[in-house]
């Protein structure tokens, strides 16, 4: 799959890198903006017991 991806990216290897770079950087973007705060709704909150000193 990644040598598909790879092959299709346009440019010198250089180039590949950066492109390959900001779409991973779009992609965790999305999910802390978007995906993360959604999910979050769905989630119950637990009670995490705290130790005492």
């Amino acid at each position: 799959m990644y040598a598909a991806l790879w092959r299709l990216l346009p440019g010198p290897w250089w180039v590949r890198v950066i492109i390959l770079v900001v779409a991973a950087a779009a992609v965790l973007a999305a999910c802390v903006f978007w995906i993360f705060p959604w999910v979050n709704v769905y989630i119950e909150p637990t009670e995490i017991p705290t130790v005492d000193q």
